[in-house]
């Protein structure tokens, strides 16, 4: 690769300095704009939905786990596929060192796919990963946060999808929603955020930025570099 021009070390720190002067101020941004999300409205849930999860079915109000606040992240992984979606794995990948931490600020995090329990399990297992995993198989909860669709929507080729239409691409697609439950047990959707609104979730992006190459990727395909972590050449 080329490479940037060689400096001494008084000139780099200068170049450093104001460097850092930018990456201050998109933190501040960066705060700015989680204050905004936090003040988003709300959306009241009344509609019903019941998942399988390893302790049985479930509610969503049960996913709460008694804490106020639920994050779900979509997982891409339909009915009748063998394994799940590289890059939602290369995600969840990050999901478990979060899930230490998380429930000591009352939040529950849980992974939601449309195949059934029974076909996604195995692949969990294979994957090592710890996080709870629950079907919305048999119920709308992924049409209605609009990550999965159907085949009058692949016969239009037009989906919703990150709030706007676009062309169909597959039967599933990630995404990530958060939800509320107040003292009277009443559910609340806060956000929900999809495609490159979900690399905030992974930190190995974040090492990349740092290094000279950065993410180095196919800007036409930016993920195909990315492998399930057990099927990386040797």
């Amino acid at each position: 690769m080329s490479h940037p021009e060689v400096v001494s070390e008084a000139e780099w720190l200068v170049a450093r300095k104001d460097l850092l002067t930018r990456e201050k101020e998109f933190t501040r941004q960066r705060d700015a704009l989680s204050a905004a999300r936090r003040k988003l409205p709300w959306v009241k849930i009344d509609k019903e939905y019941i998942f399988d999860g390893p302790d049985g079915k479930e509610t969503l109000a049960d996913l709460f786990e008694g804490r106020s606040q639920l994050i779900v992240y979509h997982f891409m992984f339909g009915p009748g596929w063998e394994e799940g979606c590289k890059s939602c794995s290369y995600l969840a990948d990050h999901f478990d060192g979060a899930n230490w931490h998380l429930p000591h600020r009352d939040v529950t995090f849980v992974v939601v796919s449309r195949a059934p329990l029974s076909e996604f399990e195995p692949y969990k297992k294979r994957m090592g990963w710890r996080f709870k995993w629950v079907s919305s198989h048999g119920n709308d909860f992924n049409f209605d946060y609009h990550v999965s669709f159907t085949k009058d929507d692949e016969a239009k080729d037009k989906v919703y999808y990150n709030y706007g239409m676009g062309e169909f691409i597959s039967d599933e697609l990630p995404g990530l929603s958060v939800f509320y439950k107040d003292a009277n047990g009443d559910i609340f959707h806060s956000y929900s955020t999809y495609a490159r609104g979900l690399d905030i979730l992974v930190g190995a992006y974040n090492f990349l930025d740092l290094v000279p190459k950065g993410r180095n990727e196919n800007p036409e395909s930016t993920m195909d570099w990315v492998h399930r972590h057990d099927q990386y050449p040797a």
